[in-house]
C-alpha cells in the first residue's frame, strides 16, 4: 500500500482545534503527519491535491441499519458499507432489529466477522436492550458487550417500561456503554403514521402527537438522574423535547441527543405530497419544530447529527401511505444536505463537522472522529464547490427512498479513506 499525502487541503478538525491549510501523510494504515507543510516523503507516496477541498476526519454515524442478518433484500453488510464510504463514513453503528434480532453474542459476533471481510470501513453493533425487543425482559447485554457491541437499544421499540429501561441504565453503568432510546409513547402513537397537527389535517391520516416523544425523554432523564446511567436520544424531533433537554441541562442531568438531517431539512408540508418516501419515524414536523432543532444543534443542546439510515425494497415504500414502511435512506445523502444549512447561514459548519465526527465518536465510546497522528488514516475529503443531484438510481444502498430525489445540492464528498486506502473515489464515477 502505497504512502498517501494529502497536499493543501482545509483541514477541519475540531477534536484537535485544527481548522487551516495542513498536508497530512498517511504511510501504512497510520497518520504520520500532520503539518502546515510536509517536504519529505517517500518516493513513492500517492500525492492528491486538495487544493480548495475540505479534509475532514472521517465521518461518523451512530445510527444506522444494515438490516443484516434477515432482512439483505432491503441492504446487507456490504451495500450497507458501500453507501456509508461513498457518503464519506469510515465508521457506522448498526441498529439491532434485524432477523434474528442482535439480542445475543452469536447476532453480535456475525455482523462483526462479515463487516471485517468486507473491510471498507469500522461497523459497531448496537446491542438490544431486551429480548427480540419485545420491552419484557432484559437481553444478555454482558455477552454481546463481551462480543463487540458498544451500546444498547430496542431502536424502533421505545423502551416503553420503566423498570426494564431503569435496570438497562443500571447495565449502562457496569459495561459503560450508553442506553440509546426511541423516544415515542406507544398508546399516544397508536397508528399514528404522520405528525398530529397540520399533517393530519390536510392529509386526514392518522397523527403522532409530538407530545408522546416529550413524555419518553422527560422520563428517560429523570432515569438517568436516578441511576447515574447514561442515556443516548435517538432522532429528536421536537421543540418540546429540546425544551426538556434544556431543562436537564440547567439541572446538571447528562445525556446525549441526536438529530436527523430529514428533521432538520423537512417539515410535514412535505407529506402532504403522499410521497411515501417522506413517511418516517418520529414523523417530519412543523417548521417552528424544524427552527428549534437547528438553533438546540447550535447551542450544543443536540450534539449529533445522525442518518437513521432505514433502507427499504421499493416494494415496501409502494402503494398508499398507512401501509408504506418507515424509513428513510440516508447515508448517501447525509452531509450533502446538512451543508445546504451551512450555505443557508444557518449552521456553522464547525457544527456540522463536530456533530458527525468528535460528537458521536465520544457519545459511543468509539477511537474515530479525529485526526491524530499514530492512529488509522481515516479521512473524507469533501469537494465544497461541487453541485450535484440526488439521484437514488445511483445509490450504492439497496434502499432507494429518499424524499430528496431530484434535489440540487452544492458539495459533495469526493474521496473516503479507510486505513490508509482509498475506498471511495467519486472521479471514477464520472
Amino acid at each position: 500500500m502505497r504512502p498517501i499525502l494529502l497536499r493543501g487541503g482545509r483541514l477541519i478538525d475540531p477534536a484537535n482545534g485544527r481548522d487551516g491549510l495542513f498536508d497530512i501523510l498517511i504511510v501504512g494504515e497510520k497518520i504520520s503527519e500532520v503539518r502546515p507543510e510536509i517536504k519529505e516523503y517517500p518516493v513513492d507516496t500517492e500525492i492528491i491535491d486538495c487544493t480548495g477541498k475540505w479534509v475532514l476526519p472521517g465521518l461518523v454515524d451512530i445510527h444506522v441499519h444494515l438490516r443484516d442478518p434477515g432482512y439483505e433484500y432491503k441492504e446487507d453488510i456490504e451495500s450497507g458499507m458501500r453507501a456509508a464510504v461513498c457518503g464519506g463514513f469510515t465508521t457506522i453503528c448498526c441498529k439491532a432489529n434485524t432477523l434474528p434480532v442482535n439480542d445475543n453474542p452469536v447476532v453480535t459476533e456475525y455482523i462483526i466477522s462479515k463487516a471485517k471481510k468486507v473491510g471498507l470501513c469500522d461497523v459497531y453493533p448496537i446491542g438490544a436492550v431486551s429480548k427480540n425487543l419485545e420491552g419484557k425482559e432484559l437481553a444478555e447485554i454482558g455477552e454481546m458487550v463481551k462480543a463487540g457491541i458498544v451500546a444498547i437499544s430496542d431502536d424502533g421499540n421505545c423502551v416503553y417500561n420503566s423498570e426494564l429501561m431503569k435496570n438497562a441504565l443500571l447495565y449502562s453503568l457496569q459495561f459503560g456503554i450508553p442506553v440509546s432510546d426511541h423516544c415515542e409513547d406507544i398508546y399516544l402513537k397508536g397508528t399514528g403514521v404522520v405528525n398530529e397537527g397540520k399533517a393530519s389535517i390536510i392529509t386526514g391520516l392518522k397523527g403522532i402527537p409530538p407530545v408522546g416523544e416529550e413524555i419518553v425523554v422527560f422520563r428517560d432523564l429523570v432515569l438517568a438522574k436516578y441511576t447515574g446511567g447514561r442515556i443516548h436520544f435517538d432522532h429528536i424531533s421536537t421543540r418540546g423535547s429540546v425544551d426538556v433537554l434544556r431543562w436537564a441541562i440547567e439541572r446538571g442531568i447528562e445525556y446525549t441527543a441526536e438529530v436527523t438531517p430529514h428533521h432538520l431539512l423537512l417539515t410535514e408540508d412535505a407529506v402532504c405530497s403522499f410521497d411515501p418516501d417522506t413517511k418516517v419515524n418520529p414523523p417530519l414536523r412543523s417548521e417552528e419544530d424544524r427552527e428549534a432543532l437547528i438553533e438546540a444543534l447550535k447551542e450544543g443542546v443536540i450534539q449529533i447529527i445522525a442518518t437513521d439510515h432505514a433502507p427499504h425494497d421499493r416494494l415496501s415504500k409502494e402503494g398508499d401511505y398507512v401501509n408504506a414502511s418507515f424509513g428513510i435512506s440516508g447515508l448517501e445523502t447525509a452531509f450533502s444536505l446538512v451543508l445546504k444549512l451551512v450555505w443557508e447561514g444557518k449552521l456553522p459548519l464547525e457544527v456540522v463537522v463536530k456533530a458527525m465526527t468528535v460528537n458521536p465518536a465520544n457519545a459511543y465510546n468509539l477511537d474515530a472522529g479525529r485526526i491524530d497522528i499514530g492512529k488509522f488514516a481515516n479521512v473524507t475529503v469533501v469537494d465544497p464547490d461541487l453541485e450535484w443531484v440526488v439521484d437514488p438510481s445511483r445509490f450504492y444502498s439497496k434502499g432507494k427512498n429518499t424524499p430528496f430525489k431530484g434535489w440540487r445540492l452544492k458539495g459533495r464528498v469526493i474521496k473516503t479513506i479507510y486505513r490508509g486506502k482509498v475506498v471511495y473515489d467519486f472521479s471514477l464515477e464520472t
